[in-house]
């Protein structure tokens, strides 16, 4: 039976574009983009975890705004991925990238331009969707 490992990322929205995070070329899915976040650790929330991941990997405050439906992945090597997002704004912070090569800050409609980690794919169509349905009316 495959382990689950719970991940949490973030969808920092800000003038209605979205941080995106691409992988270097020395993680695992190397150069795939992704929202960026990281593992919970024993004892933390979800929340306290995107908190600290960004402020670790990114340098940057957020305030979390509202949760969006996990999506599980079986990247078929024994491993589950339970990526758990969430809508934040961005508070505060001078941008250090720790661990990405790069970030972009894409239109919401330009997020399915990008080559993103498969578990990430089902988090861009839902929100580009949940997006557009409520502010493109």
């Amino acid at each position: 039976m495959p382990s689950s490992i719970q991940v949490t990322c973030a969808l920092i929205l800000q003038d209605q574009k979205v941080l995106c995070a691409q992988r270097s070329g020395n993680m695992a899915l190397p150069w795939k983009w992704e929202f960026p976040g990281g593992k919970i650790e024993k004892g933390e929330t979800p929340e306290q975890c995107l908190l600290r991941e960004i402020k670790e990997e990114l340098n940057l405050d957020i305030e979390i705004v509202m949760a969006f439906p996990v999506n599980k992945h079986d990247y078929g090597n024994g491993k589950v991925v339970e990526l758990i997002p969430f809508l934040a704004k961005l508070r505060g912070g001078d941008l250090i990238l720790k661990e990405h090569t790069q970030i972009l800050w894409k239109g919401v409609e330009e997020l399915r331009s990008l080559d993103w980690a498969e578990a990430d794919i089902p988090i861009v169509e839902g929100f580009v969707t949940w997006f557009l349905d409520r502010f493109q009316a």
